[in-house]
């Protein structure tokens, strides 16, 4: 269903395709940074405004000082889960969208009050502009369009990730469970295949030590020695 039915007006090319966001305000909630530099990326080149936080504790504050047309939040966040903040959003009357690399989150994340779901990495940029203003104008649905090629992320942001799901995996006060879903995430959206596989069976002491020795490997590649 359309939300709100009495957005913001968003103005379009005479082709339809150019700056179609332009005017609208978008709160990113999303601790990868490599996920926020593509979404930076989608959003430059539409017209809106991206803001974003990595934690609950963040996006909180922003709140607090300014009113976003659509909140997009992760659900595997430092200081908590995101359905946390989808309820406390959805019942201030902001329109949230789900950002999961776990298909399996859909469903608590549409409980917890999401008006939508979407699976990193984000399959189709053209569907996806189409569902942010059906979400923030409350136009219905519009025909396919022309897909659009998904920006790569940069390499100095997936590096940054890689080396902070390094050090989630080997520090001993991380919850393992919430340093085990940033790399499947991050895998998922990297397209690594063997580390998110080496995530989901962190289970024990040894396997969490083979998956950091893993991401050490992916880091390096990315950014040989010397």
């Amino acid at each position: 269903m359309p939300f709100p039915p009495d957005g913001p007006s968003l103005p379009v090319a005479p082709d339809g395709t150019a700056l179609p966001l332009r005017g609208i305000t978008v709160l990113v909630v999303d601790d990868s940074r490599a996920t926020c530099d593509v979404l930076r990326l989608i959003f430059q080149r539409t017209g809106a405004r991206l803001r974003r936080a990595e934690t609950l504790s963040s996006a909180r504050r922003h709140l607090e000082a300014y009113r976003p047309d659509l909140v997009i939040v992760d659900l595997g966040l430092p200081d908590g889960r995101g359905e946390t903040l989808i309820v406390e959003a959805a019942a201030d009357g902001l329109p949230v969208l789900a950002l999961s690399g776990d298909p399996d989150s859909r469903e608590a994340a549409m409980e917890s009050g999401a008006i939508a779901f979407v699976e990193k990495p984000i399959p189709s940029v053209a569907a996806f502009l189409r569902l942010i203003r059906q979400l923030v104008a409350g136009v219905g649905a519009e025909p396919p369009g022309e897909e659009i090629a998904a920006p790569p992320a940069d390499p100095l942001a997936l590096r940054d990730d890689l080396a902070f799901a390094a050090a989630l995996v080997a520090g001993q006060g991380a919850d393992p469970a919430y340093a085990t879903g940033f790399v499947r995430s991050l895998a998922r959206a990297a397209g690594y295949r063997d580390l998110e596989d080496a995530a989901l069976q962190a289970q024990t002491q040894d396997d969490r030590a083979a998956l950091a020795e893993l991401l050490t490997a992916r880091l390096s590649a990315l950014h040989p020695a010397g």
